[in-house]
């Protein structure tokens, strides 16, 4: 796969205020490991190869189990994932799927079982930067790293 435009290089602007915010965001206080499962589901569900691979990079080297990585995709069907990780996963897909899946009354009372209102906020706000970041690099073809014997 080629990719179409480099987005960093040709507006590097806009990509410093997406960095700025999502720095911003990844500050929030959400623990690391809850922002790792998030920002892959969502990476999964926008068939996004260079967040899927960045992201399950960066949970491993915080400490995050190969199984639950392989699971996030399953997770409605395993029970490695606490209450509060399932809550999270829930709100990310109905965030992410939008339209004819847009969060109901009931999946947000669900989620404020699990997080504060503040919580639930930046949550929201981690959801909606993956998805930025999926976009452009979806629509931009941004390819993922290769893998290390390759990159050698």
């Amino acid at each position: 796969m080629e990719p179409r435009l480099n987005y960093w290089a040709t507006a590097p602007d806009l990509t410093k205020a997406f960095v700025a915010l999502n720095d911003t965001i990844e500050g929030s206080g959400l623990e690391k490991s809850l922002m790792h499962l998030v920002k892959l589901r969502a990476s999964q569900i926008n068939g996004c190869a260079f967040c899927i691979d960045m992201h399950t990079r960066e949970a491993r080297a915080d400490g995050e189990t190969e199984q639950r990585l392989y699971l996030v995709s399953a997770w409605h069907d395993s029970f490695l994932f606490s209450d509060r990780e399932r809550a999270a996963l829930a709100w990310t897909e109905a965030l992410t799927k939008l339209g004819d899946h847009a969060p109901d009354d009931a999946l947000f009372a669900a989620t404020q079982t699990q997080f504060p209102e503040d919580e639930i906020v930046k949550l929201t706000a981690v959801i909606t930067m993956i998805n930025t970041w999926n976009r452009l690099s979806v629509a931009f073809r941004t390819v993922h790293a290769a893998p290390r014997s390759e990159a050698a």
